[in-house]
């Protein structure tokens, strides 16, 4: 039996009823709220950074872990949570993170010291690291109509992308109108809420039998946090630095042990074939690189509106609405898109565009206008940005067989919590430190369109793998 038959056996045996959820909108919205909430904690926290210093008396390093204990939780334990999903069944795991998830931020809001904070945003990283690739491995399995799904993807990795500037907003108005642990306690109605909804509208997928891949577990999770926490202190600390430089070796070494023993593995947590693939190898590729340009294009203007422009935190975030706003129009077009161009075409529009506005933000100074100097850049990267993630999505989720859907679901937004981390360790080196910071930020967009133009090439790669 062919591989395309085997899948569409395999998609039949796990979904008897091939109409789709009987009330569709309700399904994305949960799905959507799961994503959304992932994504404004990774965020939403930056606002809040100098109230919490002040009120718990934090020292600096103690802030910076109040991030990184969220990233390296989540990171780390991603492809673990997708597999779990494939084994125990997709909801049921997704019903637990959202608990895990749920319970943290109320710790995280109710903190009364900095050592129990950062616990409860790694436990949050806990959470979020099975919501995010079961909640995204859930649309298939829900939506089985091409259409349907496609449109569905579209609106998940929208509102997903749109979530960080949404965060900057959400965490600058809490933190002043409120207190910072709202940032933390607005997650909880929504947790509660999701959980409310979720078993009678989300269908289960069909569990896998067999135990898991414990050798895989320990080695893929040992590799990601060495991984992700190397790439978190280059930005800081260089990249001749000696931890920086382990870190990077214990990766590499894991991950090394990690496809040895995938090979020979029964039911392995990271299922080789998902890369035999060309075109679902190059859309994680472009998943990887592209986030890395698009989110040092936010961290430098963040730069650039607070310290050149002497913006306040909440006056930055609304600066990027235009950019929010076009990712997610772009990600729901791209659902409309994808059946007719292919989407192979419509990533590589999206890279064009994207690149078209790093090459725009080159030209950026110390008196330039917002209207006049960004506004244009700001639109177009954030419409080819929209295509990018709805369309390389869409294929590599379309693409796969249902037995490994949460492993492929962890394996994409695992690449997309690594390549933000990539890109600013590389932008930051690239920006380097000249007395006028305008011109290393001119320098650090030019890298950054070289980064997005990637996909373009990629897509040219993907469309002839299918014609082929």
């Amino acid at each position: 039996m062919s591989d395309t038959a085997k899948q569409a056996t395999g998609a039949a045996r796990q979904q008897p009823d091939a109409a789709g959820p009987r009330k569709p909108g309700l399904v994305l919205a949960l799905l959507a709220a799961c994503a959304l909430m992932i994504v404004l904690d990774s965020t939403v926290v930056y606002v809040a950074l100098p109230k919490i210093q002040q009120s718990l008396e934090m020292s600096a390093t103690g802030l910076v872990w109040v991030v990184n204990a969220y990233a390296l939780a989540f990171g780390g334990l991603m492809l673990l949570g997708g597999r779990a999903g494939d084994i125990v069944g997709q909801r049921r795991v997704l019903l637990v993170g959202l608990v895990i998830f749920g319970v943290a931020s109320l710790l995280c809001g109710l903190a009364p010291s900095p050592e129990v904070l950062i616990a409860a945003r790694a436990l949050q990283g806990v959470g979020a690291a099975l919501v995010a690739p079961t909640s995204l491995s859930l649309i298939p399995i829900n939506f089985t109509d091409d259409a349907a799904r496609n449109k569905a993807i579209g609106v998940y990795t929208g509102i997903a992308a749109a979530g960080g500037t949404l965060g900057l907003i959400i965490g600058g108005v809490l933190s002043d109108a409120a207190s910072w642990r709202w940032v933390f306690f607005i997650n909880v109605p929504v947790v509660a809420l999701v959980l409310l909804l979720a078993p009678g509208a989300l269908k289960e997928s069909q569990p896998q039998r067999g135990s898991l891949d414990v050798v895989g577990a320990v080695t893929s999770t040992g590799a990601m946090v060495a991984l992700v926490y190397a790439l978190v202190r280059t930005s800081t600390k260089g990249w001749d630095d000696a931890i920086v430089l382990a870190c990077l070796a214990t990766a590499a070494v894991l991950f090394t042990v990690l496809v040895l023993a995938e090979r020979r593995a029964r039911q392995p947590l990271l299922p080789l074939r998902l890369f035999t693939d060309r075109v679902r190898a190059s859309g994680f590729v472009t998943l990887l690189f592209f986030p890395a340009a698009f989110a040092g294009m936010f961290f430098f203007l963040t730069q650039y509106f607070q310290g050149v422009w002497n913006y306040s935190a909440l006056r930055t975030g609304l600066a990027f609405i235009p950019a929010a706003v076009l990712v997610l129009v772009a990600a729901v077009l791209s659902g409309q898109l994808v059946p007719k161009l292919g989407p192979s075409v419509v990533a590589g529009i999206g890279a064009v565009l994207t690149t078209l506005g790093m090459i725009w933000l080159t030209q950026i100074s110390a008196d330039g206008g917002y209207v006049t100097s960004l506004l244009g850049p700001l639109v177009i990267a954030g419409f080819g940005a929209g295509l990018i993630y709805a369309s390389v999505t869409a294929s590599i989720m379309s693409n796969v067989a249902p037995e490994v859907t949460g492993a492929a679901s962890s394996v994409l937004q695992a690449v997309q919590q690594i390549g933000p981390a990539l890109g600013l360790a590389v932008l930051v080196t690239a920006a380097g430190t000249p007395t006028d910071p305008v011109e290393g930020m001119r320098r650090a967009f030019w890298v950054a369109a070289l980064i997005a133009a990637l996909p373009a090439v990629l897509a040219l790669f993907g469309r002839r793998s299918r014609t082929n």
